[in-house]
């Protein structure tokens, strides 16, 4: 049992599970009925991706290509996810991954630049297992 962390939209693996996607906006062009069906997501699951106003600063550190600006970005993301509710969302999906697999996702291309990777990073530091 564990989490897979993928990109949104590519295809499912075998054994991946339930698919939550971590974003902010639902996929454009693509009815609500197809999310899954088109390899997005089954469940959104929104408040664990950056707010509006960070997510701006996020995408800034990709295409700057800093380390700076990203971990600026991380550091910021950090505190959004130390919310009460939000960490205890990520307390729930830590205790998941050991009983059932499950993936979360983001629609960038690349994850070291991409708030999943700290989304991967919090949840091994609460004993998530991982794919």
């Amino acid at each position: 049992m564990a989490i897979r962390v993928v990109q949104l939209g590519s295809p499912r693996e075998a054994g991946e599970g339930l698919r939550l996607g971590t974003v902010r906006r639902p996929p454009r062009g693509v009815p609500k009925a197809e999310f899954a069906s088109r390899d997005y997501y089954d469940t959104w699951l929104p408040a664990l991706s950056p707010s509006a106003d960070l997510m701006k600063d996020g995408q800034a550190a990709q295409a700057d290509g800093s380390d700076k600006a990203w971990s600026a970005f991380a550091t910021k993301f950090r505190k959004e996810l130390a919310a009460p509710d939000v960490a205890r969302l990520l307390d729930l999906l830590a205790g998941l991954s050991r009983q059932t697999d499950f993936s979360l996702g983001c629609y960038c291309d690349d994850e070291a630049r991409c708030h999943r990777s700290v989304l991967r990073e919090e949840l091994a530091a609460r004993g998530a297992q991982f794919r």
